[in-house]
C-alpha cells in the first residue's frame, strides 16, 4: 500500500504567479485533446479546498491526463502541473490547460495533456491543481503518472529511476558518481532480464558524455563499478567500445595491486587502505572479461590471484560474513555492510563460470546463507544495513541494491533458485511499505519511507529485478 502520509490529498500553498502556456508536446496525440474522446478515465487522486474538489483524471491508453474541479462556483480555477523529474521540480511554464468554471456551471475540466515526452526521452508525471475564485490558497493532488512504461511493479520502478536521469550529463540527479554506475547497471539488468528497449538510449548518452578518463578516478572501487556497468552494456548491445572501456578500467585497477598485506588492490590511489569492495569488484571484473574475451588467460589468472588473496586475507570472518577491510596491521576490521556480501557472490558466480570450480559456488552459498540470516543485516526477515538506524549518507542507500544484484546472480546460477523466496520477500516488502504513488522507493525496505532519491531507487529496482 502507499505510504499514508503521501496519500494526503491536499497540498495547500500560496498562489503562484500565473505562468505562460507550456510548450506543446505531441506523442500519440498532441496536447489539448478533448477528454470526451479519451480512451479511459482512471482516477488519479483528488484534493479539496473551500468545499471544492480538484481531481486528476488519467487516460492510460492515450498516456494523457486532465484536471477537473467540482462543487464550485463560476470563476474557480483548475489546471495541470507537469514534471519530468518525479515531481521534484516543474518548469515555469508547467501550468497547463488553465481553465475556469464558466457562468451557470458548478464544475469544469481542462483539456487533455501528455504525461511523457518520448521525443526527448522524458518520463513525466501530472498533478491537478485548483483554487476557489480569487482566494489565494491553492490545492494540488499528489503527482501520478499513467501505466505507460509502468505496467507492472518492476517496470514502474525502472521508469521512476529514469525520472532522475539527466540527459544533459548522462548521470542520475540526487546521487553521486559511483551510485550512477549502479543506477546504469540496474537499468541494464532490467533491460536484460525483461527485454525492455525503453531505456537503452541512456547507455550511449552516459558513455558519450563521461568517457573522457575511461571512467577512472582516485577511488578504485568507483572504477570497478563503472567497469561492471560497461561489461553489462556490452552484453546488451554487443558494442565493443564498452568492453574495451572495461578492459582499460580493469588495467587501471590492477596497476594498484602490490605486496602490502600479502597482495590485493588498494582502495584509492593514496594507498592508505585495502578493503573488500575493491578486491571483490576486481575479481568480478577480471572473471567477466575472461568470459567475454576469446583466448584470454591473463584476466583469469588475475581473477584467481586476487580471489586467493582475498579468501585468505581474513576479511571473510569465521561466521562467513565479510568485513569492510584491513587495518594498519593487515587484520580484518570495519563494519559488515550488505554490499560487501553481495559483490563477492556475483564475483564467485562469474569466476565459477570461468573455471567450472564447484567449490566457488559452495563458498558463495556459505556467505549467502550467513548474509540472509544474520540479525546484523536482517530484521524481521527484511534486509537492512547498520546505518539505517541513523544516517546512511550518500553511499549507504546503494548498498542493498548491490547485495540484491549479487545474490540474484548466484540464485540464478544454482538449481532450484534457493534464494528466490528471500528476494521475493524483500521485493514485496518495499512495495508494501516503502514507496510512493509515483513508484519511488525509500531506504527502509521494511518501511517507513524516509525520502526518495536515485540511489534508493536503483536499490529497489535491483531487488525487484533479482526477484523476477
Amino acid at each position: 500500500m502507499w505510504i499514508t502520509a503521501l496519500l494526503a490529498a491536499a497540498v495547500v500553498s500560496s498562489l503562484l504567479t500565473p505562468a505562460a502556456p507550456a510548450t506543446a508536446i505531441c506523442a500519440k496525440y498532441c496536447d489539448g485533446r478533448d477528454p470526451a474522446v479519451a480512451a479511459g478515465d482512471r482516477a488519479g487522486g483528488s484534493s479539496a479546498i473551500w468545499s471544492r474538489t480538484v481531481a486528476l483524471h488519467l487516460s492510460d491508453g492515450d498516456d494523457m491526463g486532465w484536471a477537473s474541479i467540482g462543487n464550485g462556483s463560476p470563476g474557480d480555477e483548475t489546471w495541470l502541473d507537469r514534471s519530468f523529474d518525479g515531481g521534484r521540480t516543474w518548469s515555469a511554464d508547467s501550468r497547463i490547460g488553465t481553465t475556469t468554471i464558466p457562468a451557470g456551471q458548478r464544475g469544469w475540466r481542462t483539456l487533455m495533456f501528455n504525461v511523457d515526452d518520448p521525443g526527448t526521452h522524458r518520463f513525466g508525471a501530472l498533478r491537478a491543481c485548483g483554487k476557489a475564485g480569487d482566494r489565494p490558497e491553492v490545492t494540488c493532488t499528489p503527482w501520478v503518472r499513467t501505466t505507460v512504461a509502468a505496467a507492472n511493479r518492476t517496470e514502474a520502478a525502472a521508469t521512476a529511476l529514469m525520472q532522475y536521469y539527466d540527459n544533459g550529463t548522462g548521470l542520475w540527479q540526487t546521487t553521486g558518481w559511483w551510485n550512477s554506475a549502479n543506477a546504469l547497471t540496474s537499468i541494464l539488468d532490467y533491460s536484460v532480464r525483461t527485454g525492455s528497449p525503453n531505456y537503452r538510449y541512456a547507455i550511449g548518452v552516459t558513455f558519450d558524455k563521461n568517457h573522457g578518463a575511461n571512467f577512472t578516478n582516485d577511488y578504485l572501487d568507483d572504477t570497478g563499478w563503472w567497469a561492471l556497468a560497461w561489461i553489462r552494456a556490452f552484453d546488451l548491445t554487443g558494442e565493443r567500445r564498452y568492453l574495451d572501456t572495461a578492459v582499460a578500467a580493469a588495467n587501471y585497477l590492477y596497476s594498484y595491486r602490490d605486496g602490502t598485506c600479502g597482495g590485493g588492490l588498494w582502495w584509492s590511489t593514496a594507498k592508505t587502505y585495502k578493503n573488500a569492495v575493491t578486491n571483490e569488484l576486481f575479481v568480478k571484473v577480471a572473471a567477466s572479461l575472461h568470459n567475454r574475451l576469446s583466448g584470454d588467460s591473463t584476466w583469469l589468472s588475475r581473477a584467481n590471484q586476487t580471489w586467493a588473496w582475498f579468501a585468505a586475507s581474513g576479511m571473510i570472518t569465521g561466521s562467513n560474513l565479510v568485513d569492510d577491510g584491513l587495518n594498519g596491521s593487515c587484520a580484518a576490521a570495519g563494519t559488515v555492510w550488505s554490499y560487501n556480501q553481495g559483490i563477492v557472490l556475483g564475483a564467485l558466480t562469474e569466476l565459477n563460470r570461468a573455471t567450472g570450480d564447484a567449490a566457488l559456488l559452495t563458498r558463495a552459498r556459505q556467505i549467502a546463507d550467513a548474509a540472509t540470516t544474520t540479525s546484523s543485516l536482517n530484521s524481521g526477515g527484511i534486509l537492512r544495513d547498520p546505518c539505517e538506524t541513523g544516517d546512511c549518507g550518500a553511499d549507504g542507500p546503494s548498498f542493498k541494491g548491490a547485495f540484491a544484484r549479487g545474490l540474484g546472480e548466484l540464485d540464478r546460477a544454482l538449481p532450484g533458485r534457493p534464494y528466490h523466496a528471500y528476494l521475493v520477500r524483500q521485493a514485496n516488502s518495499t512495495i508494501a511499505n516503502n514507496h510512493t504513488p509515483l513508484d519511488q522507493h525509500g531506504l527502509h525496505w521494511a518501511g517507513p519511507l524516509d525520502k526518495t532519491d536515485a540511489a534508493r531507487q536503483h536499490s529497489a529496482l535491483d531487488v525487484l529485478v533479482a526477484a523476477l
